[in-house]
């Protein structure tokens, strides 16, 4: 029968060991330099971007570097005069570094670095306390026992390591099959679907298995993970009847096996875990075609050992999280980057136009859009519009928009556009998405044409009065298939100013979710009309930030102002047109 372990808590991992070199030149005082990353580069001045700077006009600029590959860390050469020795031999190519190897640096003698797979541990003082806080007082004192508690330090103390993640779990499962005696190691991580699957595979003399030839018992794993603990099987020929006629166990004549189930590591003071529902990280197999036998110790170190492990993987499952979020975050930058290329930037002042306006996605990249450019027959186009939806997929769909209203500069018409536009998303249903807009087109003489779709109007102040372009309603563009579209017509009078926004601004809440509203928009725009159009702007935003007292909104915010300004010809035109219209 399988015997089952209940873990130890183990406190975190306090005490470091790394590979290291050291510099063993003739005349030259004892130092050790530890091999905290890789690349590791070896070489003369550290103005190179050496690791190790060898001050010596023997040594080469690039002289030497220390790479990790599956079966260790390598050493190769970059250039060094006269080559590289590893304990007397050229090496032409990378060669895999023991402990206690000489590197010889060009042709020199005196010139020699001897390599250290881990700095020195004692079992004494610093290190008694951590094997006592590891696996517990000794009985025993025999260098046996003290070999393989070294071996746990060491393997314990790559959980600091800056060294790449697979040679960690490879040392990892070396020191794993070293303790247990057996023939091969695996480390399994579930996949998506919660099959567990070999990551990692080591077999004796710290050998690379490639994972998809080797076949651990599914059995025994199973056993392990429902039992939340450390299972041994000293011989499988005394377990029970399943495991004795498991497939794998009979074709590979296994008759001892370890498994190790891993799992997160909860936070001390999460008040939400739950007992026994931490997450499960994966598994340490070991399997041997011998016999095996555990001393008591032998189970302390591999509890200890199995609670290291899951924390290595723990890590490194949170710094992938970590570095997934940054390029989220990265790519995000980019986006957002993008789109405010998009929005206009230093909106210019057309001959008969004042314009200014400004956009503030609630995220990193919004759903908001605003445009203003001169039409191919001499009017000015000017529209707003808001995507359904927040974030990276209202951002795709504005850019889109962007490129299909583009084609309005070349004279086209716009109901015909906004149609298409609707015809276009209402067969792409799947994309979720509709979008509310309003497009104009000002004439010099104050004739604003304009289509609706969806948006709030714009509101208009003439001599100190405000009112909207339309009350009636319209289908957002996208919604209805059958929606239609028209244009509607208006005369501008000289000063008139248009306020464009999205719901954003009207929305806008305070602390205690109280809305901006409507009538509050209307008053701020009225209250600092007499001003420039960038001091009207400068006063809405700041009426806006001052009710939300720095609360972060929910939804994008987009102002844009325009004013007609007509010249004098113009504005003489306009009054004789009155004239005959009166007489």
């Amino acid at each position: 029968m399988a015997e089952f372990i209940e873990p130890r808590p183990t406190p975190d991992v306090a005490f470091a060991a790394h590979p290291c070199v050291e510099v063993a030149f003739t005349n030259w005082p004892r130092q050790v330099v530890p091999i905290n990353e890789v690349p590791f580069l070896i070489g003369r001045g550290s103005e190179n971007g050496n690791h190790l700077a060898l001050d010596d006009p023997r040594i080469s600029r690039k002289c030497a570097v220390i790479t990790a590959v599956p079966g260790g860390l390598q050493i190769e050469d970059r250039g060094q005069r006269s080559g590289i020795f590893v304990n007397g031999t050229q090496i032409n190519r990378g060669k895999i570094l023991c402990d206690g190897d000489r590197i010889r640096l060009g042709a020199e003698v005196e010139c020699q670095l001897v390599f250290r797979s881990f700095s020195d541990l004692r079992a004494s003082g610093e290190g008694q306390t951590r094997l006592d806080s590891l696996v517990g007082p000794r009985t025993g004192d025999s260098h046996f026992e003290l070999n393989r508690l070294r071996m746990l330090l060491e393997a314990t103390s790559l959980l600091h390591s800056q060294l790449p993640l697979e040679l960690i779990l490879a040392t990892m499962l070396d020191h794993a099959i070293t303790i247990t005696h057996a023939d091969r190691g695996m480390l399994l991580e579930p996949d998506a679907s919660g099959v567990m699957q070999v990551r990692v595979a080591r077999g004796r003399e710290r050998t690379s298995l490639a994972p998809e030839t080797v076949n651990p018992s599914r059995t025994v794993l199973r056993q392990a993970v429902e039992q939340r603990s450390v299972a041994i099987n000293k011989d499988l020929r005394l377990a029970d009847a399943n495991l004795q006629a498991a497939q794998s166990v009979v074709l590979q004549y296994l008759r001892s096996a370890v498994v190790i189930p891993l799992y997160s590591v909860p936070c001390v003071d999460d008040a939400a875990h739950t007992p026994g529902h931490d997450e499960l990280l994966g598994a340490v197999y070991l399997d041997s075609k011998r016999e095996a036998a555990f001393s008591e110790l032998d189970r302390q170190i591999l509890d200890a050992l199995g609670v290291q492990a899951a924390s290595i993987l723990d890590n490194a499952r949170l710094m992938q999280h970590e570095r997934e979020r940054q390029r989220l975050e990265q790519e995000l930058i980019i986006a957002r980057k993008i789109q405010q290329a998009l929005v206009p930037q230093g909106l210019q002042d057309f001959p008969y136009l004042e314009i200014t306006g400004i956009h503030r996605p609630c995220y990193e990249v919004g759903g908001d859009y605003f445009d203003v450019f001169p039409a191919a027959d001499g009017r000015t186009a000017i529209l707003i519009a808001d995507v359904a939806g927040k974030g990276l997929g209202a951002a795709l769909l504005t850019t889109m928009l962007q490129g299909a209203l583009s084609g309005m500069s070349l004279g086209a018409d716009p109901v015909k556009v906004f149609d298409h536009l609707n015809r276009f998303l209402c067969d792409r249903a799947t994309v979720g998405r509709h979008v509310t807009m309003f497009f104009g087109l000002i004439d010099p003489d104050g004739t604003l044409e304009f289509v609706r779709g969806g948006h709030p109007s714009p509101l208009l102040l003439r001599r100190g009065q405000v009112r909207e372009l339309y009350t009636e309603g319209s289908f957002p563009i996208g919604l209805v298939e059958q929606a239609y579209y028209a244009a509607s017509k208006i005369r501008l009078d000289p000063d008139d100013t248009l306020l464009l926004f999205t719901d954003g601004a009207t929305e806008a809440a305070d602390k205690d979710r109280n809305l901006f509203g409507y009538t509050a928009l209307v008053d701020a725009f009225v209250q600092h009309a007499n001003g420039s159009l960038d001091t009207l702007l400068s006063g809405i935003l700041g009426t806006l930030e001052r009710f939300s007292e720095g609360v972060r909104q929910t939804d994008d915010i987009t102002l844009l102002l325009v004013r007609y300004r007509p010249s004098a010809q113009e504005r003489n035109q306009t009054a004789m047109s009155g004239l005959k219209a009166t007489s």
